[in-house]
Parts: C-alpha cells; sequence; structure tokens
C-alpha cells in the first residue's frame, strides 16, 4: 500500500535534512502525522520562528539572534586570538570544550575548487578588515584535516601573514580513549608532530 501524498511529501522533506535517511525520514513523518495536531502544529512554528529570527552575525559569521553577537560583544573574551572555523556549528563544538577564550570567524566553507569553492567565495576579505580593526594578534586555524582543509589553511597562513601577527594550527592527534592500533598514519603522524614537551 502507498503511502497518501501528503506523507510522501513530508518523508521527502525530512530526508533533505543531514543526518536522517529515508527509513529515519519516514518514521517521523508517521510519527508526526498520528500526534496530537497541537504537537505538529507546535513544530512547525517553531522551524519558522526559528528560520526567521536566527541569522548570521555581522562581524564572526555565527548564529545569533541579535548583532553582533554575544561572543563578539562579549568583553571578557580575549580580542587578541581569533579562531577560523568552517562553519558556525564548528564555534559550538569550541565552545563545548569550554577551553577557548578567544573570539571567532567563521569562513563559511573550505576552499574547494572541484566544488567550484575559491578563496573568493568565503569571508577572508572580511577577516582581512578585521585584522586592520581589532588588536588581534593570533589566528587559530581550526579547520578539518581533509585536502581542502589543509589547502585552506596554507592558504589563510600565506595570504594572511603580516608583522606581529602569529599564525598557529589546532593539534590533530588521537582521540582521546582509544589505542594506537585503531589510528590510522596520517592520524599518527600528525600527533607526533604535533607532541609537545610534558611537565616534569
Amino acid at each position: 500500500m502507498a503511502l497518501p501524498e501528503p506523507i510522501t511529501s513530508l518523508v521527502a522533506a525530512l530526508n533533505r535534512l543531514p543526518g536522517i535517511g529515508p527509513r529515519s525520514a519516514e518514521r517521523i513523518a508517521l510519527h508526526l502525522v498520528q500526534s496530537e495536531r497541537a504537537d505538529a502544529r507546535q513544530l512547525a512554528d517553531a522551524v519558522i520562528r526559528a528560520r526567521e529570527r536566527i541569522q548570521l552575525c555581522t562581524n564572526c559569521g555565527a548564529l545569533t539572534e541579535t548583532s553582533p553577537c554575544e561572543i563578539c560583544s562579549d568583553t571578557r573574551r580575549d580580542g587578541s586570538v581569533v579562531c577560523v572555523v568552517e562553519q558556525p556549528v564548528d564555534i559550538l563544538s569550541i565552545e563545548k570544550s569550554g577551553t577557548f577564550r578567544g573570539k571567532y570567524h567563521v569562513l563559511g566553507g573550505k576552499i574547494s575548487p572541484l566544488d567550484g569553492i575559491e578563496p573568493d567565495d568565503l569571508r577572508i576579505s572580511e577577516l582581512e578588515k578585521r585584522l586592520e580593526k581589532e588588536p588581534i594578534k593570533e589566528v587559530v586555524i581550526a579547520l578539518g584535516t581533509d585536502v581542502e582543509g589543509d589547502a585552506t589553511g596554507f592558504y589563510l597562513a600565506k595570504r594572511l601573514t603580516r608583522p606581529g601577527l602569529k599564525m598557529t594550527r589546532i593539534a590533530h592527534g588521537l582521540p582521546a580513549g582509544t589505542g594506537l592500533e585503531f589510528a590510522d598514519e596520517l592520524t599518527l603522524s600528525r600527533a607526533l608532530e604535533g607532541r609537545r614537551e610534558m611537565n616534569q
């Protein structure tokens, strides 16, 4: 028996969301159409309200309700250190670690000529303007370890180099709680290159 068209349309819409495959989309759709009408309307209203109210920070590119965002406006954060990330969600991941107290800059992607993404398609010129206006002394490159992430990091290091500015990259190594036998050669190589002295 085929599902009614409104349900198949809902399944197709849910299937376009990241991390939701066809079977999950179908289960969610069937759950929604069988739930209380008020619950379904509340979910729909929450999605529309979030989409209408959330914007990108005009300064750093983070997801925010007001611009500039809370992080850019927080005078307690270290404005001399800026962490460059690929997407706004990367800020959330770093913030959860609770170890970084500087500010951020979202590129909006990474250089990928095969996908038609060139440096001018990213928010690099906005970062250069920030380097002129703000007292930034260190730029931390926090991009993925794939080919495009590495290429973008090297490009930024070359393009942004200027006197008095320190360019660093986050260390890459072994995930916590795993043994060496589970690490690939590239991960082990980077872990060895990024080693640091242990406190005695």
